[in-house]
C-alpha cells in the first residue's frame, strides 16, 4: 500500500511537469532531497525514481519552450565560469587518480549535480519561484526532521537521531548538519506567511528542528546549531525578543539532555581522548600531508580507501576541505574555497540592502531569501569541516539559487 501511495505521488509530479516546468523541478528536488523510495517495502525500492523525474522535467521544459517558441531565459554569471573550470579541475585530477577504478564513476555521480543546477538557471525566473524552491527545499527536509524531533521528545533524548536510511545524510552528523540548513529556510517561509495558524505550523517544524539537530549526539551538528542561532539573533531586528527567547528554549532543552550526551560533546575540546574524534585527526594528518606533497592534481577521487590505516574506526576523510585538498589538490581546494566565498559575499551584499539607504529600491523578500540561504550556507560549512560532504547535492543547489538570486534582485533594483 505504501509503495502505491507513493508510486500515485510521483506520477502527480511527472504529470504536474508537464503543465509547469518549473513545478516539476520543486518535485525533482523533493524527491532528491527527501528520498521516498527508501520508504517504500516492496517494487519501488531502489527504483531509479529521481533520474526518471528529472529525465521528465528535461523533456517537459524542451517541449514547453518548443511549444511556446520561446528560448530559455539565460544569464551569465562570473561564478558559472568558475563552477565549469573547477569541474574541468576535477576532470584532470580524474585523469591522473591513483585510485582509477572508482575515480571515474564519482566523477560521474558528481557531474550529475550540474543538471539540476542548470535547471534552477532556466527555469526559476521570478523571485515567486525563488521563493517556493527554497520552500520546497525546507519542507523536504522538515518531513525528516518532523520524525527526528517526535522520535528525541518520545525518547528523552536518550538515544541518537537519524536521516533516512541510505541517502546523503543518513547518518546522525550528516542529519545534524541538513537540520540546522533547513531552519533559515523554513524561518524565511514563516516570515513570508500572513496566517497565523500556519504561522505556528512553521514555527514548531523550527522548534523541533533544533531538538532534532541536538539529539542527534552530533558535535559538529552542536556547532551548526549554536552558529545558525548566532546568525539569526544578528539579523533578527527584534533582538531584545529573540535572545531571551532562544535561551530560554535551548535551557530548556539541555536540561533533558542525558549525561552522556554531555560527556561526548566535551570531548570537542580534547579529541585525541575519543575513538571516532581520534580517527579523524589521523585522517586529516593524512590527507593535508599528501596535498602539502601534491598541491596540483591530489589523489583524485576516492582515494581515502588507499590511505586509511587498518586500525582507524571510520575510513573516510571526515572533512570536505580535507576531502577537496587531497583528492584536487590545493588548486582545487582554491576554486572551490571561492567559489562559496564569493557566493557568500554576494549574499551579503543583497543583505546589507535592506537598510534605509537601500530599501526604497529593494524589495524585502529579496533581502530574506538571501539571508537564508547565507545561513544555510554557513551552517554547511562548519559541519563540512567534519564530514566528507563536499559534493552535497544541496550545496549546490543553493550556490545555483544564490546566483539565480543575484540576477533577479538586480532586474527589481529601479533608479532612485
Amino acid at each position: 500500500m505504501r509503495d502505491i501511495t507513493l508510486l500515485i505521488m510521483l506520477l502527480a509530479l511527472a504529470a504536474a511537469a508537464w503543465r509547469q516546468p518549473w513545478v516539476g523541478l520543486l518535485g525533482v528536488l523533493f524527491v532528491g532531497i527527501l528520498h521516498p523510495q527508501n520508504y517504500a517495502t516492496d517494487f519501488l525500492r531502489g527504483m531509479p525514481i529521481y533520474a526518471f523525474l528529472l529525465g521528465n522535467v528535461l523533456l517537459a521544459g524542451g517541449w514547453d519552450f518548443l511549444r511556446n517558441k520561446t528560448w530559455p531565459r539565460l544569464f551569465w554569471d562570473w561564478r558559472i565560469g568558475l563552477l565549469i573550470i573547477m569541474w574541468g579541475w576535477f576532470a584532470l585530477t580524474t585523469y591522473f587518480a591513483i585510485n582509477p577504478a572508482m575515480a571515474p564513476t564519482k566523477l560521474l555521480e558528481v557531474s550529475k549535480l550540474l543538471v539540476p543546477m542548470l535547471l534552477i538557471g532556466v527555469l526559476i525566473d521570478s523571485k515567486e519561484k525563488m521563493r517556493w524552491l527554497l520552500i520546497t527545499m525546507a519542507l523536504a527536509i522538515a518531513a525528516v526532521v518532523l520524525k527526528g524531533g517526535y522520535w528525541a521528545l518520545i525518547h528523552g533524548f536518550q538515544d541518537r537521531v537519524y536521516g533516512p536510511e541510505g541517502s546523503a545524510y543518513g547518518g546522525n552528523n550528516e542529519f545534524a548538519v541538513v537540520t540546522c540548513m533547513a531552519i533559515p529556510l523554513l524561518l524565511m517561509w514563516f516570515h513570508d506567511l500572513r496566517s497565523q495558524s500556519w504561522r505556528w505550523v512553521v514555527a514548531g517544524l523550527v522548534a523541533l528542528a533544533f531538538v532534532a539537530a541536538i539529539s542527534s549526539w552530533s558535535r559538529g551538528g552542536l556547532l551548526s546549531v549554536a552558529v545558525v542561532a548566532f546568525l539569526l539573533v544578528w539579523q533578527s531586528r527584534r533582538k531584545w525578543l529573540a535572545v531571551p527567547l532562544l535561551a530560554i528554549g535551548i535551557g530548556l532543552l539541555f536540561v533533558g539532555l542525558p549525561d552522556a550526551w554531555f560527556a561526548r560533546m566535551q570531548t570537542l575540546g580534547a579529541p585525541e581522548l575519543e575513538g571516532s574524534a581520534s580517527s579523524r585527526l589521523i585522517m586529516w594528518r593524512i590527507g593535508w600531508g599528501y596535498a602539502l606533497q601534491h598541491p596540483w592534481f591530489g589523489s583524485g577521487f576516492e582515494s581515502w580507501v588507499l590511505f586509511a590505516p587498518p586500525d582507524v574506526e571510520f575510513r573516510a576523510w571526515h572533512s570536505a576541505y580535507v576531502q577537496v585538498a587531497a583528492e584536487h589538490g590545493l588548486a582545487g581546494l582554491t576554486l572551490y574555497g571561492v567559489l562559496i566565498g564569493s557566493t557568500l559575499w554576494s549574499l551579503l551584499s543583497l543583505m546589507s540592502r535592506s537598510d534605509r539607504a537601500h530599501r526604497a529600491r529593494h524589495e524585502p523578500s529579496v533581502t530574506r531569501m538571501a539571508a537564508a540561504i547565507f545561513t544555510a550556507l554557513v551552517a554547511y560549512l562548519v559541519g563540512a569541516a567534519f564530514l566528507s560532504i563536499a559534493y552535497w547535492e544541496l550545496l549546490f543547489l543553493l550556490l545555483a539559487a544564490a546566483m539565480v538570486l543575484q540576477r533577479l534582485a538586480r532586474s527589481s533594483i529601479t533608479p532612485a
